[in-house]
């Protein structure tokens, strides 16, 4: 049993956990991911690892409550147990060579972005972090990019927070004004990363994009993370889930990822009416 050593509540549907997982707290890597279930009538979904500790033995994960298993997971507290938690999966983000890199989060893809900018940063690595969410209600995690970058931009859509506008305004602002990075890294929703990639492609900028997004199995089973890379069939979990950005057909998996919207929101739906039932 793996024990939940510290929750926190970063925005209003998004949860924080540090879990007791020391054997996989002293093999991950950022860009990998675990596998877990809230408990043993739940079922298995893959979260990207957000930190760990190897000193403590602790991984963290961070989620964002949308769909029933994420809810489940969320009504947990400090002292309780996930039945499941296996890691670390998937492919690490490769950060070997860069001397100065742009890490662009968006939204809860922020979550997964952090620990690529901390990594790249305790190996000397120049990091530029642009962070960009639609309110200042959902901004999380700025003290910690503030830590870890030499350069930091907020946006958001309204302007309630940092500066007004989208993640791609700064990029571009950057490279144009003759920033030279070996790397950008996007992670957040498709659309955003299909943006930042058109805007580093003119200027040649090698881009890496994370597709957790579309994953919902992680052992490359179902099938659904299937997406198409340089005109290949690869598949988010086993392949990535990072990619390099260029060669990836975003338009395809935005549809394939619009799929289960539904199903989600009813599932999430029925979790709500149990748990008000079991209150009761």
């Amino acid at each position: 049993m793996y024990e939940i050593i510290n929750k926190r509540q970063l925005n209003p549907t998004v949860m924080l956990f540090d879990i007791d997982a020391p054997l996989i707290a002293k093999k991950a890597e950022p860009g990998q991911f675990v596998i877990l279930r809230a408990d043993k009538d739940g079922e298995r979904i893959p979260l990207t690892i957000s930190g760990y500790d190897r000193e403590k033995g602790t991984v963290r994960v961070i989620c964002q409550i949308v769909g029933a298993t994420t809810k489940r997971l969320s009504m947990l507290d400090v002292g309780d147990c996930l039945c499941d938690f296996v890691g670390p999966l998937g492919q690490p983000t490769k950060v070997d060579g860069m001397k100065k890199v742009c890490v662009v989060g968006g939204g809860v893809g922020c979550a997964i972005a952090l620990p690529v900018a901390q990594k790249l940063k305790a190996m000397g690595c120049e990091v530029h972090s642009i962070i960009g969410f639609r309110n200042k209600d959902l901004v999380i995690l700025e003290d910690e990019f503030k830590a870890c970058s030499d350069k930091f931009f907020l946006m958001t859509d309204d302007g309630s927070a940092g500066d007004k506008g989208v993640v791609t305004l700064p990029l571009e602002q950057l490279i144009s004004g003759g920033e030279a990075y070996d790397m950008v890294f996007a992670i957040g929703p498709l659309i955003m990363m299909k943006f930042v990639v058109k805007t580093t492609k003119p200027h040649e900028v090698p881009t890496t994009v994370s597709m957790n997004p579309i994953m919902i199995d992680g052992t490359g089973m179902c099938g659904c993370c299937r997406l198409t890379v340089g005109g290949e069939t690869k598949f988010a979990c086993v392949d990535g889930p990072d990619f390099d950005g260029f060669r990836v057909d975003f338009d395809e998996a935005m549809k394939r990822g619009a799929m289960y919207r539904e199903f989600e929101r009813h599932a999430y739906e029925e979790a709500c009416n149990l748990f008000q039932k079991e209150v009761e």
